[in-house]
């Protein structure tokens, strides 16, 4: 049938005999298929923009193999080859039957493609219109999607060629154990990188602290979270460490918290300090007029009382909190030097305890300072012996 169908292109050899004909032909049909490719696109979005998004694929699709197979025909019936390929084909036995597979096998994986480019398509549309999902989790829903259609395609594909697939399949099942084996904590860390997409915890600039590391994510792939220091470094995370390890994200409200603690003399009034160091916030522009700043008596210190200056900053970042604290202990003691409200050293109360009235017999008292001590027989009696006496000779005299 092949042959046949290879017999009707002889007339182009017979029409054609000279060589700057056949090659001009074929530069002809060469060039009518590369003007196809570099207006793929093109004609492919204006489809899309008369019908539908799936006729426009197939049509291009139709279009793009169409316009290949047509030129390929063209230049093997000009150049008069056909007899030559009957032969290539005989030789390598390549029939009819073989040849009905390949073209099954050649429109299922067109057809997959065209289905693909259409639920990619359909994917994105619904995703767009939900702003909860990133541009991470789009990408990996694609590429799952993407993995699954087309693997049932070489699966069916596999089925044309492979009478009993069983034996693949087992072969396949036991090699990908194998390899889960050897490369387990390669899988860990890709499995890990899926779940960080999907669960989202955090997205690239948003400032986390990872085991005491703290940071910019600078970077997020399925492999590893890269993280830019505040010191310049790049600290390189594996998602399998990032996922067994508590994630502090500090921008994912678009906001923080800040707190300054303050101290106040004992004598001061804290209600009066309060009022005037939240007044000595409206004065700090990093600091969000809502919510509205709130100062608390949080603790009796050793010196002072602890007074607790709470404020919210937005698009929070190292250098705009540090920045923030500043300003506001700057303004905060600038008001209550203004205030006369004293911030106190750390003071410290120094006792001294009375000396114990009564002395047990025998007790030599000192003073301090080098003070005389009382002479032996005035006020108490002395009974033990002198300190020319040996302890034998004071048994002896007893």
């Amino acid at each position: 049938m092949i042959t046949e169908f290879l017999t009707t292109l002889d007339w182009l050899g017979e029409e054609f005999t000279a060589t700057n004909q056949r090659l001009a032909i074929t530069v002809a049909a060469t060039g009518f298929v590369l003007l196809v490719l570099l207006s793929y696109r093109d004609v492919q979005s204006w489809l899309t923009k008369q019908t539908k998004p799936l006729y426009a694929d197939i049509l291009t699709t139709v279009l793009l193999l169409g316009s290949s197979v047509l030129s390929l025909l063209v230049i093997i019936g000009v150049w008069g080859v056909r007899e030559d390929l009957s032969e290539v084909l005989t030789e390598t036995g390549i029939g009819s039957e073989m040849i009905v597979r390949i073209s099954i096998s050649f429109v299922i994986l067109v057809i997959t493609y065209i289905l693909w480019r259409f639920i990619k398509r359909l994917l994105h549309d619904v995703i767009a219109s939900s702003t909860s999902v990133t541009d991470h989790q789009e990408e990996v829903t694609h590429r799952v999607v993407q993995v699954v259609l087309w693997s049932f395609s070489i699966v069916f594909v596999l089925g044309i060629w492979v009478d009993d697939l069983s034996g693949l399949l087992v072969g396949a099942g036991f090699l990908g154990i194998v390899l889960g084996m050897a490369t387990r904590q390669t899988l860990a860390t890709i499995l890990a990188g899926f779940v960080l997409m999907l669960s989202r915890p955090f997205e690239v600039g948003h400032w986390i602290e990872i085991d005491d590391r703290e940071g910019v994510v600078a970077e997020f792939s399925v492999f590893n979270t890269e993280i830019q220091s505040f010191d310049g470094e790049y600290i390189i995370v594996p998602n399998d460490v990032v996922t067994s390890s508590i994630v502090t994200n500090r921008s994912k409200k678009g906001r923080l918290r800040v707190e300054v603690d303050v101290g106040i003399d004992y004598d001061a009034d804290p209600e009066q300090a309060m009022t005037i160091a939240r007044d000595a916030l409206e004065g700090v522009e990093e600091v969000l007029e809502v919510p509205e700043p709130q100062v608390i008596v949080k603790r009796f210190g050793d010196s002072a009382i602890i007074l607790g200056v709470r404020f919210w900053i937005d698009k929070p970042s190292s250098r705009k909190r540090w920045t923030a604290k500043t300003k506001a202990t700057n303004a905060i003691k600038t008001q209550f030097g203004a205030a006369d409200i004293k911030i106190p050293y750390p003071q410290r109360e120094l006792m001294g305890r009375e000396e114990t009235a009564g002395l047990q017999i025998g007790s030599t008292p000192t003073r301090s300072g080098g003070g005389e001590t009382p002479a032996s027989g005035e006020g108490e009696p002395n009974e033990g012996p002198s300190s020319d006496e040996s302890p034998a000779e004071a048994r002896e005299g007893d």
